[in-house]
């Protein structure tokens, strides 16, 4: 049976200025920019989980603008001027949420961030030595400093196998994203932002005035709706240009004296490893099957997890006694466009998707960018 509600639920829990759907690093910085610059506004937050639901508590924790076997091919996609402007984003997206939160909150270290060539990678590693100067200049523009170098020496330093070469990014860090996740929610119910969780938006009505939004908790309304659902907002906006892409992480228990410490790419990005508490946290092997990881199911495969445990055990951890402590999956969203989707879809109902794996780097600008749009059509 439905759940009567009473008038005092009906009048004060239902109707809102502003409902964001999805509780990710996205829609709660939305909810922050849009309650700072307009504090009278009454805004909610809908999430279908009990915790976020795609990537933003369950991605690698890396704060990263990208590898250059990464911007090389983000180059050849988005021409110099746009990864230039993209670069920009990550770059000001990772200040705007340090700044937001404090590095202590989020756990932020700038410990390096690493890509590393087998001896069998040698064109692909030739290819992006080749253009650490081009790739330095492009981000001495953006930050003012150089970022990229050759590391070849910390290879044995770190103990990997079978590893030729080693390009370090002395700017990239590392970040816990559970503590920024909880820390973003206090930040947005402090300020008087309400969210409500395993609350699924099933149907989205537009009528005159607004939007009527169904779910199995009752039925919502709003005057303006953003939605910040990611890899899921094809089940409300289907028309939208996203596939989504699952990535399969796992993680070892704690490992005595550790020598890995930063964050890691691998095989241009499709896989990546860190250190957190003294143990290796590794994903990625999406590339082995794109088509099985463009799916918005959560989950291991077999191909992938023998990939992850073979990279683990061979190149990562040759000569370490180490145990698999859990796994876990996340589901991000990519486009042909490297740009993040932030538009005004039917009247009223906005929507910022498509962070290409790099939410943490772009989410909170993202946010705040689908925010102002909001605002400036209010």
């Amino acid at each position: 049976m439905p759940t009567a509600f009473s008038y005092w639920e009906k009048e004060s829990f239902f109707t809102y200025d502003i409902i964001i759907i999805g509780s990710g690093i996205v829609g709660l910085n939305a909810a922050i920019q849009l309650k700072k610059t307009a504090p009278t506004l009454k805004i909610a937050i809908l999430e279908r989980g009990f915790l976020p639901s795609g990537a933003s508590t369950k991605n690698a924790g890396f704060a990263c603008f990208g590898s250059i076997s990464e911007l090389i091919e983000q180059e050849e996609s988005a021409g110099l001027d746009g990864l230039a402007l993209l670069i920009e984003k990550r770059w000001k997206g990772l200040l705007k949420l340090r700044s937001l939160l404090g590095d202590k909150t989020i756990d932020y270290q700038c410990l390096g961030g690493y890509e590393l060539f087998k001896k069998g990678d040698i064109l692909l590693a030739d290819t992006c030595v080749s253009k650490i100067e081009h790739f330095n200049r492009l981000i001495n523009d953006v930050i003012g400093e150089d970022a990229f170098g050759l590391a070849n020496k910390k290879i044995s330093d770190f103990g990997f196998e079978g590893v030729s070469t080693l390009i370090e990014n002395q700017y990239e860090a590392q970040i816990d994203s559970g503590k920024m996740m909880f820390a973003l929610i206090q930040y947005a119910q402090k300020i008087g932002v309400s969210l409500f969780n395993n609350c699924t938006v099933e149907e989205v009505h537009s009528e005159i005035s607004g939007s009527r939004l169904i779910t199995k908790n009752g039925s919502f309304f709003c005057k303006q709706l953003v939605v910040t659902t990611n890899a899921f907002i094809k089940d409300l906006l289907p028309d939208i240009d996203i596939s989504p892409g699952r990535g399969q992480v796992l993680i070892t228990k704690p490992i005595k004296a550790l020598k890995i410490a930063g964050t890691f790419h691998y095989d241009s990005g499709y896989y990546y490893f860190r250190n957190i508490n003294k143990r290796i946290l590794l994903g990625g092997g999406r590339n082995i099957d794109f088509k099985a990881e463009e799916t918005t199911e959560f989950g291991q495969t077999e191909p992938v997890q023998l990939a992850l445990e073979d990279l683990l055990k061979n190149v990562i951890l040759p000569k370490v006694n180490y145990e698999i402590d859990y796994r876990w999956s996340g589901i991000m969203a990519f486009g042909k466009i490297l740009e993040p989707f932030i538009k005004e879809v039917k009247p009223n109902i906005f929507c910022a998707t498509r962070c290409n794996g790099m939410g943490i780097a772009i989410g909170s600008q993202t946010g705040e960018d689908v925010a102002r749009l909001l605002l400036n059509t209010w």
